[in-house]
């Protein structure tokens, strides 16, 4: 397959969906360069609004996804495969084709009000990021915030986009009641890397500064280094942590790059269209952390590598997070105050 890279887009291809069994390839004479691939939308008929993960090397036990795909277009993206559960393509498909859960909302309200429902935090972007540029318009994780604030159920928010703090009135009063906390996830402060590798994301600059102004509202926030890639980004983690340091973060945390099933061949295309010249470094130093593959899916394993370079990242990490004073004091959210069935005097609405 032959890239066919488009401007504002991560992915230069649909690789072929590993459920089906025909494909297809555009053909030379029909490809236009400079076409403009415009954004879909699709209503998704959800019945419910949280997925349950049972991970051991994922800090959480429920997860809310208002929207699957991502406009981001982030080319290392490890839920792209997931698109292809839909019928769609992991490639451009994921990032241009949009489903949308109108509802997700009402979904989470009902899932609160069950006699069964135990309060337990529950994270907000545990596949595609809550605050892609469509939650601009649909406003659904704002509302949903508007029922963790109603039940008192703490979450926890995991993002790229610099939107967040759109919501920083709702993240205030969560904050205050110790229901929430937030991570932005800084891969690189070089914005051309940024711009090709994710490029529908907040730029770097404004990463750190939605930090600063969730850190000065009295809102947990932290940094991700996510995903660290051996032999491209790694090198930037100390500037990347005194940075965020600087704009407020308390903690941090980085996991390594994943490529699952055609990611592998998206972030390889991408790297030798971008960056040819670092392109076997890279590929290299990938392999080294995996034991010689280019992916890992064993626990305790897959988000942090194994081998001397692995060791070498975790080593530094610790050293920059000690420096300047990240993972000092452990922020633990409330469970205590959920109102399981809120009367019309509770009700925030």
């Amino acid at each position: 397959m032959t890239s066919r890279p488009s401007k504002s887009r991560g992915a230069g291809f649909n690789p072929a969906n590993r459920f089906d069994t025909k494909s297809y390839e555009v053909m030379d004479e029909e490809f236009d360069p400079d076409r403009k691939i415009v954004t879909q939308f699709f209503r998704d008929t959800a019945k419910t609004a949280l997925a349950k993960n049972d991970s051991p090397d994922i800090g959480f036990t429920f997860d809310l996804n208002p929207y699957r795909g991502c406009e981001h277009g982030c080319i290392y993206c490890y839920a792209r495969p997931t698109h292809e559960y839909l019928g769609f393509s992991s490639g451009l498909d994921f990032e241009t084709k949009i489903m949308v859960k109108p509802d997700i909302h009402l979904l989470l309200d009902k899932e609160f009000q069950k006699k069964s429902w135990k309060p337990s935090i529950v994270s907000l972007s545990g596949n595609t990021d809550c605050y892609q540029p469509v939650e601009r318009k649909q406003e659904l994780t704002r509302k949903c915030l508007e029922v963790f604030l109603k039940f008192r159920n703490p979450v926890s928010i995991i993002t790229r986009n610099a939107l967040i703090i759109r919501d920083i009135d709702l993240l205030s009063e969560l904050a205050s009641l110790l229901l929430v906390s937030v991570t932005i996830t800084i891969t690189t402060l070089d914005k051309k890397l940024q711009r090709s590798m994710e490029p529908r994301t907040s730029s770097p600059e404004q990463k750190l500064k939605a930090i600063e102004a969730l850190a000065k509202a009295g809102i947990n926030v932290g940094v991700s280094l996510s995903p660290v890639i051996p032999g491209l980004n790694d090198s930037e983690m100390p500037a990347i942590l005194k940075r965020a340091s600087e704009h407020g973060a308390s903690f941090a945390f980085y996991t390594l790059l994943r490529l699952p099933h055609s990611v592998e061949a998206l972030f390889i295309d991408w790297l030798r269209r971008e960056y040819p010249d670092r392109e076997e470094k890279v590929v290299n130093r990938i392999k080294d952390v995996r034991e010689g593959k280019m992916n890992s899916s064993e626990f305790g394993k897959r988000m942090t590598g194994t081998g001397e370079i692995a060791d070498s990242i975790a080593q530094l990490f610790e050293l920059m997070c000690k420096k300047f004073g990240f993972n000092e004091t452990e922020y633990r959210l409330s469970r205590d105050i959920f109102i399981g069935k809120p009367n019309d005097q509770l009700d925030l609405f």
